[in-house]
């Protein structure tokens, strides 16, 4: 609804101008009695009186709209953005993206919010030849902000800053409803499916403090997408097919022989692992095994696929006890 006031305004804004233009070119006509207006000025003065009646019903609806103290929290910074947005537009429509910057007050005496965007619009005005005072700016973006809910009083301070002081009841009204409900998420326009992969600890191999941050990270975000209501998928890959497992089966093959039939205890697999790859490393014979090992895992061959099923359950009870 914000896109479409401001769509509203902009027409406004030019018909207005178109209007005045015509009004200036009908005085210095020699004879406007006899001439008359354009006939094209009659329906622009329509069109006019149409696109302001839908505007203040806009204006309204939105106002309304942004009083409501529903569930959701509101963004302070957000709904000053666009009241200062609004009135930079109505002030200055013909400064293209003029910057925007309201922040909290440094200092709160002087106010909750402070609108610093005046001596920046200044320098652009005056790389254009247009040379006003940030003061002025101010005072001008002031005399645009319409009577609101939210702002109590505007001071301009300095060399055109605008020190914003929020209306008790608005704050009331924002502290009741965050000691009724807590806190809650903004609104979503659309609830997505979210995937977070992370952590992903490496099979046969202990834990460090990387894999760590990484699982502190991932649920962290998995949590504030959940409390924003999106469906959130954790995703955390364990096991591979690569070299690694050709030498953990080559060696599982070696030292359990019946370990199709019968659970091995491998108690400790990062000392099973370093077995393993120190035969890797000195034993041609089972560097090859190792190798083929690789190739019938990949062929999904059932004894493979049972063997590293073994060694990946192994792997992830280590997992879960760290």
């Amino acid at each position: 609804m914000a896109d479409l006031l401001a769509e509203y305004t902009s027409r406004f804004q030019q018909q207005e101008r178109e209007i005045k233009s015509l009004s200036v070119e009908i005085e210095k006509l020699k004879n406007p009695e006899t001439l008359g207006p354009p006939s094209y000025m009659e329906e622009l003065r329509e069109e006019n009186s149409k696109l302001k009646y839908r505007l203040n019903i806009l204006k309204r609806s939105l106002q309304e709209e942004q009083s409501e103290c529903s569930q959701s929290m509101i963004n302070i910074n957000q709904r000053l953005q666009e009241v200062f947005g609004n009135a930079i537009r109505a002030a200055y429509p013909d400064l293209e993206n003029p910057p925007l910057a309201v922040t909290p007050n440094q200092q709160p005496k002087f106010g909750d919010y402070q609108f610093n965007s005046a001596m920046a619009m200044a320098q652009m005005m005056k790389a254009k030849g247009q040379k006003v005072n940030p003061r002025e700016i101010a005072e001008t973006v002031m005399k645009n902000i319409p009577d609101n809910d939210i702002i109590q009083k505007l001071e301009i301070a300095g060399p055109g800053f605008i020190n914003i002081h929020l209306k008790k009841d608005f704050v009331s009204k924002l502290l009741t409803n965050l000691l009724r409900n807590g806190v809650k998420p903004p609104a979503v326009e659309a609830k997505k499916k979210v995937v977070v992969d992370f952590s992903s600890p490496n099979i046969a191999k202990e834990m460090h403090v990387g894999h760590l941050r990484s699982t502190i990270i991932g649920d962290s975000m998995c949590r504030l997408f959940e409390f924003l209501g999106h469906d959130v998928l954790r995703l955390n890959h364990v096991g591979d097919w690569g070299t690694q497992f050709g030498m953990l089966i080559a060696h599982l093959q070696d030292k359990f022989p019946d370990y199709l039939t019968v659970s091995p205890p491998i108690g400790d697999l990062q000392g099973f692992y370093k077995e393993s790859k120190k035969r890797f490393d000195n034993e041609e014979d089972f560097k090859k095994r190792a190798y083929q090992c690789v190739v019938r895992l990949q062929s999904k061959e059932p004894e493979f696929i049972k063997a590293w099923n073994l060694i990946c359950d192994v792997s992830r009870q280590g997992v879960e006890d760290v």
